[in-house]
C-alpha cells in the first residue's frame, strides 16, 4: 500500500501518488501500473473536456502532457464551441440544481476541446489525475482559480465516459491506432 501523511491510501490514491513527483515525503516505490495503452482487452475510454477557462488561460498544453506522461493514448480530440443543446445532455443529472444556469453559461462561452483517451484503468486514475480544486498535484488543484472555474471535466465511470463520449464524438470520429510504447509498459 502507498502511504500520505500516515494514512492509507486506496487504489485512487495510488493512481494520484503516480504522479506526485519521485522522492516525495511519505510514498513508497514502486508506483501502481494505472496507466498505458493496454492489451484490448484491458482498454477502456474516458472523456476528457478542458473547459472554456482552460482554453483562456492556454493551459490545454499542460494538461494534454499529463495524460500523455500518464501512458494514456489520445485517439481522438477537436476543438469547438459548445451549444446549449450539447450542455443540456452533458449536464442532464445537474438541470435542477441551483448552480445550473451558471454552468450552462460557463461552458457556452468559449471554446472548449473535448478529447478521449484510452489506456488501462483510464478512468478511475483519469478521475484520480484530474481531482478537486483543492487536492495539489491535481489537474484541478494545481490549475483552477475556483470550484467554479475548474478547468476541465472528465467521465465518472465507463458506462458515463461511453455515454458522454457519444455525445461529443461520432464513432468515426476515434481513431484506432498502436502505441509502440505498449511492450514497455506492459512487457507484452
Amino acid at each position: 500500500r502507498v502511504r500520505a501523511a500516515g494514512a492509507t491510501m486506496g487504489s485512487l490514491g495510488r493512481c494520484l501518488a503516480r504522479s506526485l513527483p519521485r522522492g516525495q515525503p511519505g510514498l513508497s516505490t514502486p508506483r501502481p501500473r494505472c496507466y498505458g495503452s493496454a492489451p484490448p482487452a484491458l482498454q477502456e475510454k474516458t472523456l476528457v473536456v478542458a473547459k472554456p477557462d482552460a482554453l483562456q488561460r492556454r493551459l490545454l498544453g499542460d494538461i494534454i502532457q499529463r495524460f500523455e506522461r500518464r501512458g494514456f493514448k489520445l485517439v481522438a480530440m477537436k476543438l469547438l464551441q459548445a451549444d446549449r443543446g450539447l450542455v443540456d445532455q452533458h449536464y442532464e443529472q445537474l438541470r435542477l440544481k441551483p448552480f445550473y444556469p451558471a454552468l450552462v453559461a460557463y461552458m457556452t462561452s468559449g471554446p472548449v476541446v473535448a478529447m478521449v483517451w484510452e489506456g488501462y484503468n483510464v478512468v478511475r486514475c483519469t478521475r484520480a489525475m484530474v481531482g478537486d480544486s483543492s487536492a495539489v498535484g491535481t489537474i484541478r488543484g494545481d490549475l483552477s482559480v475556483h470550484i467554479t472555474r475548474n478547468v476541465v471535466h472528465a467521465s465518472d465511470s465507463v458506462e458515463m465516459a461511453q455515454r458522454e463520449i457519444g455525445f461529443w464524438f461520432q464513432r468515426d470520429e476515434l481513431v484506432a491506432w498502436d502505441s509502440k510504447d505498449r511492450d514497455n509498459i506492459y512487457g507484452l
